[in-house]
């Protein structure tokens, strides 16, 4: 009997890996929180991974691969034409300029920011107020002036880089700051929507070697079969809405997904006064 109830919990928690690494895949590029969306599964879930952060790092570090995946053609013709290419450098200098108030910030308020924000009350009141935002943006009257990565200025770099890092709130959705900032700041749909995706490498990639730096003393390689699950759905639900978000922003826009944000965050604020 203990060993069926042992099997039935590997089952379950391996389920429940596949499902967190399937949101975190799919709300990751959208401006929904993934964050905010895993604090409110495990909470709900009561999900208990490996120690150490190694499943939240294995997630992450799947979404992030899907965008290199995704972008690799991109990115190679970048690197390649750092030395020669003019449109190239100033790629990576805006990439690095909106990359370093996040960094910055996020490294200063670590412990702030995890041991006060990462709350399920917090994630559903900024959900809310983060899909009011986006259907005030939104219907603003938009006239951009940028309509490519090479075209922004080094100004215009960082001001997406301190609309990120708004971000760093739990339930804010790190995609949503850095493409509604872009949008308000003059950079057309299509534009924002792909930064946000570049931008997100050097962003996640530091913030899971950070976590990691913070937890070393709890590292773990136990639970490799739910870390080997987390990273794979997470990769395969991040590749998927990396090749599809931008052609529904460009039909409909980010309105859907403020009325999800509103909707989710009420129904997360009632279930939560019921306890």
């Amino acid at each position: 009997m203990a060993c069926g109830a042992e099997a039935d919990m590997d089952l379950e928690t391996l389920l429940g890996a596949g499902l967190l690494g399937l949101v975190e895949g799919l709300t990751e590029f959208i401006p929904v929180s993934s964050t905010g969306h895993l604090i409110l599964l495990v909470d709900l879930m009561g999900f208990r991974g490996p120690p150490g952060k190694v499943f939240e790092v294995a997630i992450q570090l799947g979404a992030i691969l899907a965008v290199c995946w995704a972008y690799r053609e991109r990115l190679t013709g970048v690197a390649r034409g750092l030395a020669d290419d003019p449109g190239s450098r100033v790629f990576l200098r805006n990439i690095l300029l909106a990359f370093l108030p996040a960094m910055i910030l996020g490294a200063t308020f670590y412990g702030f920011i995890k041991g006060v924000l990462f709350s399920p009350w917090v994630v559903s009141v900024t959900l809310i107020l983060g899909g009011i935002a986006i259907l005030v943006i939104e219907r603003r009257v938009h006239l951009p002036r940028v309509r490519a990565i090479e075209e922004m200025s080094p100004r215009l770099a960082i001001g997406v880089g301190l609309c990120q890092a708004v971000a760093m709130i739990p339930g804010v959705s790190r995609s949503g700051a850095t493409i509604m900032g872009a949008l308000l700041l003059g950079v057309d749909r299509r534009t924002a929507t792909e930064f946000s995706f570049f931008l997100a490498i050097p962003t996640m990639a530091a913030a899971t070697v950070y976590d990691l730096f913070k937890n070393r003393d709890l590292l773990t390689l136990d639970g490799l079969g739910i870390i080997a699950v987390g990273f794979l759905t997470a990769f395969l639900a991040a590749l998927l809405v990396v090749r599809s978000v931008i052609a529904f922003i460009s039909r409909h826009g980010f309105v859907p997904f403020a009325w999800y944000r509103i909707a989710l965050g009420s129904l997360m604020l009632l279930l939560l006064s019921l306890r």
